[in-house]
């Protein structure tokens, strides 16, 4: 079978693999000019480019179109710069994108792409390793089908980058939601769904696809990845796992990154779980971790060197937090989610300088309840007598 283009495997011919990350900002969801910019430039190959996630402008709910804008808004760019069609380029890459951005945060999007490496590593890289699973249909949501399915990509995805389960610092996936139609259309067929509204559908796929990461990389036992225990066994978690679900995409779309020694370049990435929405500590410990020196705040030349900050959240659901009671779950006129991306992405963006964060809620099994995760990538300084290429 032909290698597409923007596959990881397709780089290099059995030398290491080098990653890039950049990032760009949005005036509106269809606005692609920054990176049409770089790629005329000759900054970014546009046949190297293996996914894309991002924020948009839209509410992040079942009804939020802007995904999709953007995703097609990209496919037409990639494919008119490599001579393919836009149905092959959404076939081939992962298009990855939440609605909201509330509060201080900004509507971007990170583009990651793989080149051949010239130069030898010193140390393990960024790795980045994709995958589909096929397409699912409004009943196999929240079943042990996209369970199962979930699991086997990633480890397709692992294996893809050359990472092994333990080198493994970050899984995005994004499955796909259904509105009341394709779930009326279900239940006449005869396959009903979990669930009947379409929100909560949502929320099914999303912890349906985070048992499925956590079962690949071994943080929960095989047998413990059920869809009995969805949305009902909230001891069972990844702390690596960050899924969503939109109405734009009918597969769940897989992206697995880590460090390997099959990659190099001056790119790393590091994870830390966040035991609530508070949990300023894991946010000064990650930085800490990669160099950042936040002391309150990452200083603006070190706040230069992220490339991309991926945090994922959500309300306890007791209707608590550190023993005193949120609104969140209770109010009518604005969804939680809403609410707590606003506040999360406050609390991280004033602690890194930087306001343009892929923060997302809908954290279920990602992370203990309440909590989720915060994950950097960024730019190594170069050592003492290597100039940064």
């Amino acid at each position: 079978m032909m290698m597409p283009v923007n596959d990881p495997r397709a780089v290099g011919t059995g030398g290491r693999r080098r990653a890039d990350v950049r990032r760009f900002a949005m005036a509106d969801p269809g606005d692609v000019s920054g990176l049409r910019a770089a790629i005329d430039a000759g900054e970014i190959d546009p046949a190297a480019i293996l996914a894309v996630i991002g924020k948009t402008h839209g509410n992040g709910l079942v009804n939020d179109y802007t995904r999709g804008y953007l995703r097609l808004s990209l496919a037409h760019l990639i494919a008119a710069r490599t001579g393919r069609s836009a149905e092959a380029v959404m076939e081939a890459t992962p298009f990855i994108f939440s609605g909201g951005v509330e509060g201080v945060l900004s509507p971007h999007y990170v583009v990651l792409s793989a080149t051949d490496a010239i130069e030898a590593g010193e140390a393990p890289s960024l790795a980045i390793g994709l995958a589909f699973t096929p397409d699912l249909m409004p009943e196999d949501i929240g079943r042990q089908r996209q369970i199962d399915l979930t699991a086997e990509a990633v480890e397709r995805a692992m294996d893809q980058g050359g990472m092994a389960p333990d080198d493994v610092r970050f899984v995005q996936v994004k499955g796909p939601a259904f509105g009341s139609a394709d779930i009326q259309a279900a239940a006449q067929r005869g396959r009903p769904c979990v669930q009947c509204e379409p929100g909560k559908l949502m929320a099914y796929g999303r912890a349906a696809s985070a048992l499925g990461i956590a079962r690949a990389l071994g943080e929960i036992p095989f047998e413990a990845a059920t869809a009995a225990a969805l949305l009902q066994d909230f001891g069972l978690w990844s702390g690596r796992a960050s899924c969503s679900a939109g109405s734009e995409v009918r597969a769940n779309e897989i992206v697995v990154l880590g460090l390997s020694d099959a990659w190099t370049g001056p790119l790393t990435i590091g994870t830390r779980t966040m035991v609530d929405a508070l949990d300023l500590g894991a946010l000064v410990q990650l930085a800490e971790d990669l160099g950042l020196k936040p002391a309150p705040q990452v200083a603006a030349a070190d706040a230069a060197r992220i490339r991309a900050c991926f945090v994922k959240c959500e309300p306890q659901r007791d209707g608590l937090i550190r023993g005193r009671a949120h609104t969140m779950l209770n109010d009518g006129d604005i969804d939680a989610q809403r609410h707590i991306r606003g506040a999360v992405g406050a609390l991280v963006a004033g602690v890194l300088n930087d306001t343009a964060l892929f923060v997302s809620g809908g954290a279920e099994h990602q992370g203990s309840d309440g909590g989720g995760l915060v994950c950097l990538i960024i730019e190594q300084p170069p050592a003492p007598g290597h100039p940064q290429s």
